[in-house]
């Protein structure tokens, strides 16, 4: 992952950016801004592979992973290269976190600083290897200074950023292993002094599809102490795997499952509040406002679900499953095949989609009125409403209303020579 120097805590909704995975480290998915109503491609730019990796948009930067193993820096506005590390022998799928101008992003077992001016690497550091090696999909989230992150070795990290330079283990402030054999991909919500993350069951040879994945008790939601790395309490029903990373929103953690269910847990005790089964394994995260939860399912289907009971309200056909949905002020926007749509996020209605060369798996990220997604076209997509098109609509709207008044101004005066008469 990629640090440059000790972060600061990050509170909760706070900004018009979009620092993290998921937006902040609750995981709520839900931002700021104006919607963007009326599609149009403001730019977009061609990397050396698929992006699956969501995007994070800071002052005016775009930071993003890309299968070709590089974290990109782009211009928000224009989408000018700032610059480019090649920071990974592997795939960057893992989502970037910037905080305290710092970006951090999982890479090949290794927490990797950058700063965000200049993207000089400043430290580095290598968990425990494992079957799978300590490969780092998991998205980190990043509170006090604290670096929470999951790997492929079973492990869930604890990394003091500020020393992340001294060598060997010194730099932990805690670690937490899952179990033999487990992947630690979803990634952390952090909330109230608790990490929550999800846990896959895997094995050499494996030969159960992707979607099922190996039934196992050590599959499950976890629940760990954020200061200490102490196991608070986990929750696992039918042993199932986990890659959906949780959202806590009102002391509920809501999650996706293996199993094709979309769970409510008691974020204090991890007890079961309501679970709705869709039609095939759901890996996607949820977004969670206005007591509704927004989640994608590989049955192709994006839903919505009353957040206290968990009733249906709306679902929508968008052929995807793995993104993850990001709602800002009634819309919500999620890939789904080779698109991203816009839905009205009260009754599911389709606003608009935009179609790519690629499946959209990436999560978008919404700032300032841009939705920032990449796609397995290698292209990273910058979608908003031109400003041609708001100054015309401006004018015709200024036009319109002087037309009335100019009307209401006549009626007055005829009706009151009328009267007059």
């Amino acid at each position: 992952m990629f640090s440059a120097s000790a972060s600061n805590g990050l509170a909760q909704r706070s900004s018009v950016d979009w620092p993290m995975f998921r937006h902040d480290s609750a995981h709520s998915g839900v931002g700021t801004g104006s919607p963007v109503l009326a599609p149009t491609l403001l730019w977009k730019y061609t990397t050396g592979g698929p992006v699956d990796s969501s995007p994070a948009v800071v002052n005016g930067v775009v930071y993003v992973g890309c299968y070709d193993g590089s974290l990109y820096a782009l211009n928000s506005a224009t989408g000018a290269k700032i610059w480019i590390e090649g920071a990974s022998g592997d795939p960057l799928i893992s989502s970037p976190a910037v905080v305290g101008g710092s970006v951090y992003v999982g890479g090949a077992g290794e927490i990797i600083a950058k700063t965000t001016e200049s993207g000089v690497q400043v430290m580095g550091a290598t968990s425990t290897a494992s079957l799978y090696g300590s490969l780092v999909d998991s998205s980190p989230a990043v509170v006090d200074g604290i670096v929470y992150y999951g790997t492929y070795d079973g492990g869930v990290y604890a990394l003091n950023a500020s020393r992340g330079n001294i060598g060997g283990g010194g730099q932990f402030v805690w670690t937490y292993s899952v179990g033999k054999y487990v992947q630690v991909n979803s990634s952390p919500a952090v909330f109230n002094g608790v990490v929550y993350i999800g846990a896959e069951y895997t094995y050499a040879n494996q030969t159960s599809v992707e979607g099922v994945g190996e039934i196992n008790a050590a599959n499950g939601i976890y629940a760990i102490n954020a200061i200490d790395g102490e196991m608070l309490w986990n929750f696992t029903d039918g042993g199932y795997s986990v890659d959906s990373s949780p959202a806590v929103v009102n002391g509920v953690v809501y999650v996706g499952s293996y199993d094709g269910d979309v769970y409510a847990l008691d974020a204090a005790n991890g007890a079961k509040l309501w679970n709705f089964t869709t039609g095939a394994y759901v890996d996607s995260s949820p977004a969670v406002t206005n007591g509704v939860v927004y989640i994608s399912s590989h049955d192709g289907n994006f839903y919505a679900f009353n957040a206290t009971n968990g009733l249906k309200l709306w679902s929508y056909p968008t052929n995807g499953g793995r993104s993850s949905p990001a709602v800002v002020n009634g819309v919500v926007y999620v890939g789904g095949g080779n698109s991203l749509y816009a839905l009205n996020a009260t009754i599911g209605a389709k606003l608009w989609n935009y179609t790519t060369s690629g499946d959209v798996e990436s999560s978008p990220a919404v700032a300032n009125g841009v939705v920032y997604v990449g796609s397995d076209d290698g292209n990273i997509y910058a979608i908003g409403t031109s400003s041609t098109s708001s100054n015309a609509l401006s004018t015709l709207i200024e036009g319109i209303a002087a037309v009335i008044i100019v009307a209401v101004v006549v009626f007055l005066t005829f009706r009151k020579r009328s009267k007059t008469s």
